[in-house]
């Protein structure tokens, strides 16, 4: 296949579902058409490019070759914890009517969804409070999702109580209970498909998870995401996006939420409240996950005990610290903690890319770069460092330098198997 023909494709691609080529490489994009070619038994390019063309059936079956899904059960674990929060806040406030919404986009292979309906269960929210829309373009993982059998791959979290509490083990993996699963609506939908929610109400949505989708698209694609985004985010709503992704949401006027190791957003400055005591039942999921009950179809819960507050980090402590800064928006604090850390304990690859995403959202590219190349010195295959570096190069004209780093990128996910 010539660079020509390829580009066709990677261009074809970005016009259906918005991929950058350069974000997971062309090499990535001719294997699958050449399985593609395989499977339809056609020996030559333009054969096939007609077949595509005229084939909705071949379109998706294209699309499903290239996007492949990496997730699992409670992957950021912090991310669920910020959503289960909010969600008791809403609740409490009395101002809310009606369940809470919740959008997964894309939701992958249910891990996503399911893990937030199962973080809302455990926080003490009852079933009829609250409802997920689950959005993928991938047929196929719609339908792994739905059959809510899980192997061994999906389970990666740290702790795994949840496992014991919400599945039951069967000879081929682990199954979901029913109780979860129809908290979950899964549909088949494209982040910039006129079908995408149709019928839904713009601003419907209380919390919405769109997380490592952007790093994928180019700038002006970006952009466009986030606005539909900010079309299906409720005014008091939260947006939870990946770690990489933090700085970009700042870039786009949106505010962070304070809640730590989160990536969490509002798309306005909410008007700070008294604090709401979140309801009784109420625990957060780190102990939750330490604690196996007995499985029930809606599991039983302990009362929860009375908070106690996180003492001061202690140095060891430092990079937690100004991870939690820099997700609350305090950038010269975060900065400051992650100085104090390269001082008492040697340079630290973590401590670099957190001082890159702090200058990076105060709008300082020159020195982010500088951040993110020694995260690089020190962590070649750093993914983050490499995308958010790639991203900046991009923005300032040196494209051939961003190409590089995006296939430096994708070569080191497929070493690793990510």
């Amino acid at each position: 296949m010539t660079e020509a023909q390829l580009l066709r494709f990677a261009d074809w691609l970005k016009s259906q579902i918005g991929l950058d080529a350069a974000s997971i490489g062309l090499n990535t994009i001719e294997r699958a058409v050449c399985e593609r070619l395989a499977a339809c038994s056609a020996d030559a390019f333009e054969p096939y490019w007609q077949l595509l063309q005229g084939s909705a059936h071949e379109r998706q079956q294209l699309i499903e070759a290239v996007v492949v899904p990496e997730t699992w059960f409670f992957r950021d674990a912090a991310a669920f914890d910020a959503a289960a929060r909010h969600a008791c806040k809403l609740l409490a406030d009395g101002r809310h009517s009606g369940p809470l919404r919740l959008l997964s986009l894309p939701c992958s292979s249910g891990e996503e969804p399911y893990s937030l309906a199962m973080a809302l269960l455990d926080a003490g929210i009852a079933p009829q409070r609250f409802q997920i829309d689950a959005v993928d373009i991938s047929q196929r993982a719609l339908e792994r999702a739905r059959h809510g059998l899980y192997q061994q791959h999906s389970f990666r979290s740290g702790t795994l109580g949840f496992r014991d509490r919400f599945f039951s083990a069967e000879p081929d993996g682990h199954r979901l209970n029913e109780a979860v699963r129809r908290q979950v609506r899964f549909r088949q939908g494209n982040l910039f498909g006129p079908e995408l929610l149709a019928g839904e109400a713009p601003g419907g949505y209380d919390i919405v998870f769109c997380r490592n989708v952007l790093i994928y698209f180019d700038r002006a694609t970006q952009q466009r995401a986030i606005a539909v985004l900010r079309h299906w985010l409720a005014e008091t709503g939260l947006l939870l996006v990946g770690p990489a992704e933090a700085a970009l949401l700042l870039r786009h006027q949106f505010h962070s939420a304070g809640l730590s190791l989160s990536s969490a957003f509002h798309k306005t400055a909410l008007t700070a409240a008294a604090p709401v005591p979140p309801p009784v039942a109420w625990r957060p999921p780190a102990a939750v996950f330490t604690a196996p009950l007995k499985p029930a179809p809606l599991p039983q819960r302990p009362p929860r005990p009375a908070p106690v507050m996180p003492a001061p980090p202690a140095p060891r402590d430092l990079l937690g610290a100004a991870q939690c800064a820099a997700d609350q928006g305090r950038l010269a604090e975060a900065m400051a903690l992650c100085e104090r850390h390269n001082r008492e304990h040697g340079p630290n690859a973590t401590a670099f890319y957190l001082m890159g995403l702090a200058a990076d959202a105060d709008g300082q590219a020159q020195t982010a770069q500088s951040y993110y190349r020694k995260t690089l010195y020190l962590d070649p295959t750093h993914q983050e460092a490499l995308m958010q570096l790639a991203a900046l190069l991009e923005l300032g004209g040196d494209v051939a330098g961003a190409q590089r780093l995006y296939h430096r990128a994708q070569r080191s996910r497929n070493d690793h198997g990510g």
